[in-house]
This record gives C-alpha cells, sequence and structure tokens, in this order.
C-alpha cells in the first residue's frame, strides 16, 4: 500500500511550530522563575509593594475562600461518615475529617482560589501596565520590573496561600463537625477526640508546604503572562485566561507530586 508521503510536510509545518512555542513558553517561564528567585535574595526587597499586594490579594481571596471551603468540607465528611458509619467506624469521623480537611481540600481550596482571584488580578494588573508601556518606561528608566514588581507580588502570593490555608483547614474543621454532629447525629465528644487520631502537626506542616508551593507558583505564573502581554486589552484578557489555567495544571501536578513524596 502506497504511503502518500504528502502529509509529512504538512504535518511538520503545524507541528514544528506549536513544539517552538511550547518549549519558547517553558524557556520563558524557567527564566523568570530565575530571575525572581535572584532579586528576591541579592537585592532590596520592596517591603511597601509587598505588604500593598498581600493586602490586595487577601482581601479579594479571603471570602471566596471561606464560601468554598464550607460547602467542600461538608461534602467531604458527609461522605466520609457514611463509608464510615458502613464499616462500623462512627467513632472515627473526626480523623476521617481531619484526614481530607487538612492534608487534601485545605490545599485544594487554596488551589482553587489563588489561581482563580488572585494570580488573574496580578496578571491583570501586569497586563495593563504591560500595554500602557509603563514596563517599558522602567526598563528605559534603569528599574528592573521583576525586581520591582513580581518579587513582592510573588512573595505575596505564596505568605497569602499559607495563610488561607489554614483558614480553610480550621474553617473546615468547624464545618466537618456540624456536619458530623447536627446532621448525623454522632457524638461530638468522638468527633473532636479523634480528629487527631490520623493526622497531626507534621500533616499540616505539609499542607502549609503545598499551599506555599501553589502560591509561588501561581504568583510566578502571573508574572510571568502578565510581563509577556501582547494585542492590547485582548491580549490582557487570553493572558488572564491563561493564567488560570497553567496555574490550576502546575498546581494540581504539584500537589499529585508533594502528596506522593508525603505518604511515602
Amino acid at each position: 500500500m502506497a504511503v502518500d508521503d504528502s502529509f509529512s510536510p504538512v504535518r511538520a509545518r503545524v507541528v514544528l511550530p506549536a513544539v517552538t512555542m511550547f518549549l519558547s513558553a517553558i524557556g520563558g517561564f524557567y527564566a523568570t522563575a530565575m530571575e525572581t528567585f535572584r532579586y528576591l535574595f541579592t537585592s532590596r526587597f520592596q517591603f511597601r509593594e509587598f505588604i500593598a499586594q498581600a493586602w490586595f490579594i487577601a482581601s479579594i481571596s479571603i471570602m471566596p475562600a471561606l464560601l468554598m471551603s464550607i460547602p467542600f468540607c461538608v461534602m467531604f465528611v458527609y461522605e466520609i461518615n457514611i463509608l464510615l458509619s458502613e464499616v462500623g467506624a462512627v467513632d472515627l469521623s473526626g480523623a476521617g475529617a481531619g484526614v481530607a480537611i487538612i492534608r487534601e481540600i485545605g490545599p485544594v481550596v487554596t488551589v482553587l482560589v489563588v489561581a482563580g482571584a488572585g494570580s488573574t488580578a496580578i496578571c491583570a494588573d501586569l497586563g495593563a501596565r504591560t500595554i500602557r508601556e509603563e514596563i517599558d518606561a522602567m526598563r528605559v528608566l534603569g528599574i528592573d520590573p521583576i525586581q520591582r514588581l513580581c518579587v513582592p507580588r510573588v512573595v505575596a502570593s505564596t505568605i497569602v496561600a499559607m495563610f488561607l490555608n489554614g483558614l480553610v483547614s480550621a474553617v473546615g474543621l468547624v464545618g466537618g463537625f456540624i456536619a458530623t454532629v447536627y446532621m448525623q447525629g454522632a457524638s461530638p465528644g468522638q468527633y473532636v477526640t479523634s480528629v487527631s487520631v490520623l493526622t497531626g502537626i507534621p500533616d499540616f506542616f505539609v499542607s502549609e508546604i503545598k499551599a506555599a508551593v501553589f502560591g509561588l507558583l501561581a504568583g510566578l505564573v502571573a508574572c510571568h503572562l502578565g510581563l509577556h502581554v501582547r494585542g492590547g486589552p485582548k491580549g490582557v484578557g487570553d493572558a488572564v485566561n491563561q493564567t488560570v489555567v497553567f496555574s490550576f495544571l502546575l498546581l494540581f501536578l504539584a500537589n499529585s507530586i508533594i502528596t506522593t513524596i508525603a505518604l511515602r
């Protein structure tokens, strides 16, 4: 059977630019991340900008985090309690809630909020500065935008993500208590005393490490895409959408890797 060789050049013209664009995007993100880390440890830290950005990210993230954590945690704890009641282990309802909330639900809700609210706001801000040529003006004046704008935003995203994770975990445990005691009729004492059976301080530390990595990656993605916006306001909108998609991909990948390493 004869093979149509005319397909190969067409496929090459389609595939090679896509591969080149993909590798270029990875290289650009890597360069932005390395520059951010270098300025973080070798230059003056913009403390006022950090405070302003941390307050801004927290102000737009705290309410979505609270509103998302309650239904997430109640749903998971309710399902876990049904499973435990089927196997006759209702007295471990608090332990199941602690494992689900501290190890997974807290960081996952943090992922959704940080990537969906915080990083998109950072990308939109930097993208608007880019299309107004403020970033180019800073470079002309000898001011590096990564040192002046990206470093405080990345650090703010990391710190706020850690605080959000702690807040979501605390609210989630309270929501799990309400679901267990008032919706399923379990004993309050059983729930409270069994929370620490399967989880402890090391699990919370792992959860906080996850949140810090999530906030760091989300901030880096937002800063990189915001500084490389092209095409006017439409380019800013496209960069914001890409920030959400790429942040989710990186954060869930990081969550899988950290969970696998922590549970070995």
